[in-house]
């Protein structure tokens, strides 16, 4: 299994989806499903994260009268 922390987000959506796709399958055993699910929500928290981080990145459009965008300035404390 590969670094979680070195996935970009596709990467890690992808690991997600196939941990669902095997726990839902039922044919892995109790102790494989036990650690798939832990590897599951390791990979839930590291998708969130980049999500957020991409987030803060987003910038807001300042509209100006008529609602026409006359700028942007970075979105904080999300």
């Amino acid at each position: 299994m590969s670094d979680i922390s070195a996935m970009s987000f596709e990467e890690a959506m992808a690991a997600l989806e196939k941990v669902v796709k095997d726990l839902e399958s039922g044919q892995v055993s109790l102790d494989q499903s036990i650690t798939l699910y832990e590897r599951g929500a390791a990979l839930k928290a590291h998708c969130e994260a980049r999500l957020k981080a991409a987030e803060e990145r987003v910038e807001k459009i300042t509209l100006g009268e008529g609602g026409q965008p006359v700028g942007s300035t970075p979105v904080e404390g999300l």
